[in-house]
């Protein structure tokens, strides 16, 4: 039987991945200025990131019992990250994209391991902590991009 408390987390992050994944592909398009082609790929590279999450987490929500979510507004109604506005400027996209960061880290750090410890799920706990490494990287990078002007 699986943990609900644990599935729905998973399934909320679920969410935030599938939103953040559409995200990085509206910056990934409209992205213009002096750095276009170095954070044109590093949205492509995010996006490709977050479409293997996608499944990562969906797949192991499979795997402790649970049933992932799979429709865009069953994402819509537990996502917690905002989608993308409409005429977004670089530097307000890498703003967002480090509140987004931050957003996630926090959830998965005070929310998601402390749950999959309680049930004793390594596993996720493992997953989720590989999480927090990537963003906690991607954070400090767009930070430091905000930095050079």
């Amino acid at each position: 039987m699986s943990d609900e408390r644990l599935v729905a987390f998973l399934n909320r992050e679920l969410s935030n991945f599938t939103v953040m994944y559409i995200k990085l592909h509206r910056f990934h398009w409209y992205i213009q200025g002096q750095r276009f082609f170095t954070l044109h790929q590093f949205f492509e590279d995010l996006y490709a990131e977050f479409s293997a999450h996608i499944d990562v987490i969906a797949e192991r929500i499979l795997a402790i019992g649970g049933r992932p979510l799979a429709t865009m507004s069953k994402f819509l109604d537990v996502q917690t990250l905002a989608e993308a506005t409409a005429d977004n400027e670089e530097r307000e996209i890498l703003k967002t994209l480090v509140a987004d960061f931050t957003q996630m880290s926090e959830e998965i750090r005070k929310i998601g391991i402390p749950l999959a410890e309680e049930g004793q799920d390594a596993a996720t706990a493992d997953y989720l902590t590989g999480c927090l490494k990537r963003f906690d990287k991607h954070k400090w990078m767009l930070e430091a991009l905000l930095d050079q002007r």
